[in-house]
């Protein structure tokens, strides 16, 4: 006859059930893999000379179905069984038994012990790292992870940054104009949630502009261009240049390559008008008056 040892609070033994202890090991939520098998793993610690080795047997009950668990080969209290989730799964309800045998002193006897009901989550969107840590405005940081859409955003603070989207695994972004020498905090933005992703320190860099004006003509072409302090990080350095006279000026994004330290763009006279282009993310926004003449 089997002596059953139910676990309370968790995966704690009841009183008197010292025997073996044993303590759940897999995670309450698992990254999705491209095979749909996920590894249950679980520790049984003998508490007493008396069990019997060898009669130790565990088992994971998934679905109200029990599968025998196998001894790994990293730790000698350890136990695993993988298992192939069903098409359509995204939570799992478990929990372990333990069967054992236990010498006693005039006969041996049979024991078991098995814990609560417990539950994991297969998560398909997630982010395993940023690229980098740290870079200026304007740099291209790549995103490692998996459930990524076109529909995704990353974000620092809630600003918005220009996200690139590659693949269900990986996304970039270009560091928004926010205010350089502090950390912000980078999140997911997207229909299949919002994970944090971490913190990202915006480092301050320099940037000068020639000429430091533009008067121009309707249809002139003149050339403006960027230099930096240091060289532009791997991917480039998109600088963050608007204006508050759009009819007035033609002008391609100022991407300046990765190692390089300047670009040079031409900029193109639209409507007569007068205004500014301003450079936004470097301490204090810069400002390049411009003027379009209609003579």
């Amino acid at each position: 006859m089997l002596l059953g040892c139910a676990a309370a609070a968790g995966l704690a033994l009841l009183p008197g059930c010292t025997s073996v202890a044993v303590s759940n090991l897999t995670p309450g939520s698992l990254p999705e893999n491209p095979s749909e098998i996920y590894t249950f793993t679980l520790r049984v610690e003998k508490k007493s000379n008396l069990v019997t080795p060898s009669s130790v047997e565990p088992k994971v009950v998934v679905d109200g179905r029990s599968y025998a668990m196998r001894r790994s080969t990293i730790g000698e209290d350890l136990y695993e069984f993988e298992y192939q989730l069903p098409a359509g799964r995204q939570e799992l309800a478990y929990y372990y038994l333990v069967d054992y045998r236990v010498e006693g002193s005039v006969a041996n006897h049979s024991s078991e012990v098995f814990t609560d009901l417990m539950h994991t989550k297969i998560v398909r969107r997630y982010v395993l790292s940023l690229e980098n840590a740290r870079g200026p405005v304007g740099a291209s940081v790549g995103v490692l992870g998996r459930g990524f859409t076109t529909q995704d955003v990353i974000s620092f603070d809630g600003v918005p940054a220009r996200t690139v989207y590659a693949s269900p695994t990986s996304l970039s972004f270009f560091v928004p104009a926010v205010q350089p020498g502090r950390d912000y905090q980078v999140s997911l933005n997207g229909s299949g949630g919002n994970p944090p992703i971490g913190s990202f320190r915006v480092d301050p860099t320099g940037v000068t502009v020639s000429p430091s004006s533009l008067a121009l003509r309707p249809g002139q072409t003149v050339s403006l261009t960027f230099s930096l302090t240091t060289a532009a990080p791997a991917g480039g350095l998109l600088l963050d240049v608007t204006t508050d006279v759009p009819e007035s000026v033609i002008m391609a994004e100022v991407l300046v390559p990765g190692g390089a330290t300047s670009v040079t763009i031409p900029v193109q006279g639209g409507k007569p008008g007068s205004g500014n282009l301003v450079l936004k993310g470097y301490g204090t926004d810069v400002a390049i008056p411009i003027s379009v003449s209609g003579k």
